[in-house]
């Protein structure tokens, strides 16, 4: 899921850009650290997390990049750092679980340099509300929003997202019949509310 998600959104990224300094927000275990490094080679990559336990648990991963790591404890909605501070930010499968939606993206409109680049890829309310992430997972259901709604969110942070920097895949383990229907030969619905967004999205 990871390797997917970058792959689509690096595919969106313009051209000659640099990114030196690299926020991973909601980090969690690290897994994205050194697929981070491999593909944009910035100078330090810096950890978020508001599970002080998960920031622990990333440390292994952090010691073994490549790259310089830094890890920090917080809240994506009060970050401690300087505007301007980076040269992008990665949001991924991460933003259903804050609660205070429109201030971390204010925050993450902040922190980055003119130009800099938000990569958000998050599973919409459709997702969320079904039967079986409401039975295995605990999310903040109210703040749940739609693909349509997320873009606008970001547009209206300040961001800069044309609609050609917006993808909506939709893969079988989001789909309410597990992709079964397509393994039985039935065509992906065309009329459908999405369960995915990945969107570039850059900073003016």
């Amino acid at each position: 899921m990871l390797c997917r998600a970058l792959d689509d959104l690096q595919s969106m990224i313009p051209a000659g850009r640099r990114f030196a300094r690299i926020l991973d927000v909601g980090c969690g275990f690290g897994h994205s650290f050194h697929e981070l490094a491999q593909r944009f080679q910035p100078e330090v990559i810096v950890g978020l997390d508001a599970d002080p336990g998960l920031i622990e648990r990333a440390g292994r991963q952090a010691r073994s990049c490549a790259i310089k790591v830094e890890l920090h404890a917080g809240n994506a909605a009060h970050m401690p750092w300087p505007d301007a501070s980076f040269d992008m930010v990665y949001c991924h499968q991460t933003f259903h679980h804050i609660v205070a939606q429109e201030e971390a993206m204010a925050e993450f409109f902040r922190v980055l340099t003119p130009g800099g680049v938000l990569l958000f890829a998050e599973s919409t309310r459709k997702y969320i509300h079904s039967l079986p992430i409401r039975l295995l997972f605990k999310h903040p259901m109210d703040v749940q929003r739609t693909a349509g709604e997320y873009a606008t969110m970001i547009r209206q942070a300040g961001f800069s997202l044309p609609d050609s920097r917006i993808s909506l895949p939709y893969l079988w383990w989001s789909r309410p019949d597990v992709g079964l229907l397509e393994w039985l030969g039935r065509p992906v619905p065309t009329q459908r509310e999405e369960t995915l967004i990945n969107a570039v999205a850059i900073k003016p």
